[in-house]
């Protein structure tokens, strides 16, 4: 169990500091439109992305573990609700897994506590 704990935090780690440096650089025309459809704007991308690269780091401590998988959680179901609003089920039915990752991590502890 703690083998799989310990790849699942340093999975959703890397995929939130890699989603946040992804906001910092320009987006494709698809990006955008996505983004625009959710009501995300382009001056709003440097500050989800800057949370994004936070909360991946706060995953690597034990003191900010669970918050950091609360956020991550929350954000998440953030993402589905603009998308739901939108009118784009397919989207929120992928970001499921993603929801899945931090609460499945909560329930697993961190990994490297003794």
């Amino acid at each position: 169990m703690k083998i799989v704990s310990i790849i699942l935090l340093l999975v959703s780690a890397f995929l939130s500091i890699k989603h946040g440096w992804d906001a910092f650089r320009p987006a494709n025309a698809e990006q955008s439109k996505m983004m625009a459809d959710l009501g995300i704007t382009q001056s709003i991308m440097p500050f989800m992305g800057a949370l994004s690269i936070l909360i991946g780091l706060m995953l690597l401590f034990p003191q900010t573990f669970f918050i950091g998988n609360l956020l991550n959680a929350v954000i998440i179901l953030l993402i589905m609700a603009l998308s739901l609003r939108a009118g784009n089920v397919r989207m929120a039915l992928i970001e499921i897994p993603f929801l899945a990752l931090p609460l499945l991590l909560i329930w697993l502890k961190y990994p490297f506590k003794n």
